[in-house]
C-alpha cells in the first residue's frame, strides 16, 4: 500500500513544475529579512503560507509567535502545519525558515533580487536557494497529501521558522524553550538547509568553531630605527606561523567529516600603518577554527596561550586574544539513526543515488535539535547558492526533494 500510496504522490508532484513558480512568485517578493538584517521580520510572508495551506484543506495550523518588539508586528512568526498518519508511534518533522539575508551588492545582481525570475530551468531571487526551496518543497508535498487525499503513514510536521538567519532566538530556539513538548525523541527530523549538487550528502555533524582575534601591541617607531621600538607586525607574523602547529597538536581524524581534521586558519587582518617608512605598534588579525567533536574548545584555547606566551617573551610584545565567535559542537546523529537510514532507502529508490551520512565544518540550525537530543539530518539538493548575488534554486532539484520527502513519509518506519 505505501508503495501505491508513493507512486501517486510522486505522478502528481512530478507535474508542479507551475506550482513551484506560482509559490516562488509569491514569496520571494515578501523579502522577510529580520531586524538585524534591517527588515521588518517574516510575519507577513507566514500570514501568507498559513492561509495557502488551510486552502489546501489541512485543518491543523498553528503560529507560535516568539514575542519581538524590534518588528512592526510584535513577534516573530513560527508556524506548525499537521498532515496525521496512519501510525501515531513517531512524526516526522521537516523545517524550513522563512527569512532570508540581505540583497548585498546589488549592481551584482542580473535580476532583481526580490523578484521570482524564471529561466532555463532556474528561479533566481533572494532566498529562492536558502530556504525557500526547502519551504516550497515542503508545500508541494503537502498539496500532494491534501489534493490526493491520501494519509501519510506518520504523521507529517511540516515547520516552518523565523530568525534562522542570524541567531534562531526568535526561531527554533524559542520553540525549544517554550513549547519543546511537541518534539519527541524517537520523532524522525529533516531540516532542507544544506546539501550537495547530486543529493547524496546527509550532514549528520558538525565541527565546534570558534573564531578568535588577536592584538599584538608593540611600539611604533621609524622604519629607519627598528632599535628603538617593537615590531608588533613581526611578531605576529611569527605568532602566525606558530598557530600553524595546531594542525600537528590536534591531529586527529574523523571521516565522517569533509575534511576529516580540525582546520585552523588565519583570514581577516586589519591595517596597521598606512605608510612603508614606520614599524607598527598594533598588529590585529584573526583566525578561524573548525574543531573536530573529539576536541574541546578550551584545550585549544590553552594550546594558543601557551604559544601567545613564547612570542611575547620572544619579541617583547603583548597579545590579547578575543573570542568572536564560540560554538561548541553540538551531540552527532548517529550515521545510523533512522532519519538517516530513511533518507538513504528514499534516495536509494527515487533517485537510485546512496546517501552519505557526513559531517561538515560550517554550523546549520540542526544543532539546535540535536542539543535537545534529537536525531537530525540536513539534507537537500542544492546548487550552493545561498547568500550569492544572482542566487538561484534549480526547479528539478526541488522537485526532486519533495519526492524523496514524500518517499520517507509514506514508508513503515517501525
Amino acid at each position: 500500500m505505501s508503495n501505491e500510496r508513493y507512486a501517486r504522490l510522486a505522478e502528481y508532484i512530478e507535474k508542479q513544475q507551475d506550482e513551484v513558480i506560482h509559490l516562488m512568485k509569491h514569496l520571494i517578493p515578501f523579502r522577510s529579512l529580520g531586524p538585524l538584517n534591517g527588515g521588518e521580520g517574516e510575519s507577513k510572508e507566514a500570514e501568507w503560507i498559513m492561509n495557502y495551506l488551510r486552502e489546501l484543506g489541512i485543518g491543523d495550523v498553528r503560529n507560535y509567535p516568539a514575542p519581538d518588539h524590534t518588528v512592526p508586528s510584535g513577534e516573530r512568526p513560527n508556524v506548525v502545519a499537521t498532515i496525521p498518519g496512519k501510525n501515531k508511534t513517531k512524526n516526522i518533522w521537516i523545517m524550513s525558515h522563512i527569512d532570508v539575508v540581505p540583497e548585498g551588492d546589488m549592481n551584482k545582481w542580473k535580476t532583481p533580487p526580490y523578484e521570482a525570475v524564471v529561466r532555463d530551468g532556474r528561479i533566481y531571487g533572494r532566498g529562492t536557494e536558502d530556504n525557500h526551496q526547502g519551504l516550497v518543497s515542503s508545500l508541494i508535498v503537502a498539496g500532494a497529501f491534501a489534493r490526493l487525499n491520501i494519509q501519510p503513514e506518520h504523521t507529517l510536521k511540516l515547520v516552518f521558522v523565523s530568525d534562522e538567519e542570524t541567531n534562531s532566538i526568535y526561531g527554533l530556539e524559542y520553540l525549544m524553550k517554550h513549547h519543546k513538548d511537541m518534539f519527541g525523541r524517537d520523532d524522525l527530523y529533516i531540516v532542507p538547509d544544506a546539501g550537495e549538487p547530486d543529493g547524496s550528502m546527509i550532514e549528520v555533524a558538525e565541527k565546534s568553531i570558534l573564531w578568535l582575534k588577536f592584538t599584538t601591541r608593540g611600539k611604533q617607531v621609524h622604519a629607519s630605527t627598528p632599535e628603538r621600538g617593537v615590531n608588533a607586525f613581526k611578531a605576529a607574523a611569527h605568532f602566525i606561523v606558530e598557530l600553524n602547529t595546531l594542525y600537528d597538536i590536534f591531529d586527529r581524524k574523523d571521516e565522517v567529516f569533509d575534511p576529516p581534521i580540525s582546520t585552523f586558519e588565519p583570514t581577516r587582518r586589519e591595517a596597521n600603518v598606512p605608510n612603508v617608512n614606520t614599524i607598527p605598534g598594533d598588529d590585529v588579525f584573526y583566525l578561524d577554527c573548525r574543531i573536530l567533536p573529539s576536541y574541546s574548545i578550551d584545550e585549544v584555547e590553552e594550546a594558543i596561550r601557551t604559544m601567545m606566551r613564547r612570542i611575547e617573551e620572544k619579541f617583547g610584545v603583548t597579545i590579547t586574544m578575543e573570542e568572536n565567535q564560540r560554538e561548541d559542537a553540538a551531540p552527532a546523529t548517529a550515521p545510523d539513526a533512522p532519519v538517516v537510514k530513511a533518507l538513504q532507502r528514499a534516495l536509494r529508490e527515487t533517485r537510485h543515488i546512496e546517501g552519505q551520512p557526513v559531517g561538515i565544518g560550517g554550523g546549520t540550525v540542526a544543532a539546535v535539535f540535536r542539543r535537545a537530543g534529537l536525531s537530525t539530518a540536513v539534507w537537500s539538493t542544492l546548487d550552493d547558492m545561498a547568500h550569492q548575488p544572482n542566487e538561484y534554486c534549480r526547479i528539478d532539484n526541488l522537485l526532486k526533494d519533495a519526492l524523496v520527502f514524500a518517499h520517507v513519509t509514506t514508508q513503515s518506519l517501525d
